[in-house]
């Protein structure tokens, strides 16, 4: 049968394949950035400023390593709200553990990712295992990480070594802080993690659980691990927070509770699961914190600031929601 298309057009089907592969990838939300990163610098001539990049990259990190560990769990079709409790357990018991040095330091890291892994693995095994609901589950972790970060540490306070709060924010050369390198570590990870089958395994139980159950994928498992990659990223982001700070708070977890999965939703990774990745939801949470800097430069009162966001917010989702329409439709012309 002959080609009806006309010259030079692709067919409806390959139309549709592109701009599936555009809702799926990250490229809508990297979009967003590029082009708040160039309003950003029309309006804050020292935008380009070696501290001024550092800076924003230090700010943006925390956020940026919260949001990807929420979206394992988004993205089998979860929910864990024990992004808060966790980051605050860890955040305190940073501060009250006086190490110093390289050494410290990284004896703090692996600290932080035992409570982090720990929080994440009971989690995965009452939501997984108990076949308990995620949002009660991790309700419940949450109020109770919450409440040993009080009894660790009643106020803000504590202490943070030099070596984090100076070496580990400082830059590896000029306008490449070593929060880049680390954010740019994560996007790796993630694009190898999603090529091995428990990538694809993750995805699959997010799509359909039981199409997934059905063709030998070990859904318990996905999902029990989903949250222990959630965990050990809160903490993560727990202990880049203390070296941002410089201190602990037992309520430094709660700004994160909803900003993180804003970031999520930035980022275009679907609250139903199977769709989305943790690039996107990285260059998300990057994007709410360039929109900050933005408004702020651009004189918008902080009463109005939370309003702005939420709109930007709604027409990028909206947006994203409309080009992975677009995709199925043409897909199925």
């Amino acid at each position: 049968m002959a080609d009806l298309s006309a010259p030079g057009m692709a067919p409806p089907w390959r139309r549709g394949l592109s701009l599936r592969k555009m809702a799926d990838s990250a490229f809508l939300i990297i979009v967003i950035y590029a082009v708040m990163a160039v309003v950003y610098v029309a309006v804050q001539p020292r935008a380009l400023s070696p501290y001024s990049i550092e800076a924003l990259i230090n700010n943006s990190l925390p956020l940026m390593l919260a949001a990807a560990g929420a979206t394992f769990v988004v993205l089998q079709g979860g929910f864990d709200l024990s992004v808060a409790g966790t980051i605050s357990l860890v955040n305190v018991t940073i501060a009250v553990i006086p190490l110093d040095g390289s050494g410290g330091a990284l004896m703090l890291l692996g600290i932080s990712l035992a409570i982090g892994v720990t929080v994440g693995a009971i989690n995965g095994l009452i939501v997984a295992y108990l076949r308990i609901q995620a949002i009660a589950a991790t309700l419940a972790t949450m109020i109770i990480c919450q409440g040993l970060a009080l009894v660790i540490l009643r106020a803000p306070g504590g202490f943070v070594s030099d070596f984090m709060v100076f070496d580990m924010t400082a830059s590896l050369v000029p306008r490449l802080p070593y929060t880049l390198v680390i954010a740019l570590c994560v996007i790796a990870f993630w694009t190898l993690f999603s090529r091995l089958d428990a990538g694809r395994n993750l995805l699959a139980v997010g799509q359909d659980r039981k199409a997934a159950s059905l063709s030998g994928i070990n859904v318990p498992r996905t999902e029990f691990f989903a949250f222990v990659w959630a965990g050990a990223f809160y903490a993560l982001a727990a202990f880049m927070l203390a070296a941002q700070t410089s201190t602990g708070n037992p309520s430094a977890g709660e700004p994160f509770l909803l900003l993180t999965f804003a970031a999520v939703a930035l980022g275009g990774t679907a609250f139903g699961g199977g769709r989305g990745g943790v690039t996107a939801s990285v260059f998300g949470a990057a994007t709410l914190m360039l929109m900050q800097k933005v408004l702020f430069s651009l004189g918008v009162s902080s009463f109005y600031t939370g309003v702005i966001q939420g709109m930007i917010m709604i027409l990028a989702v909206l947006f994203a929601a409309t080009v992975y329409r677009m995709a199925n439709k043409d897909g199925r012309a």
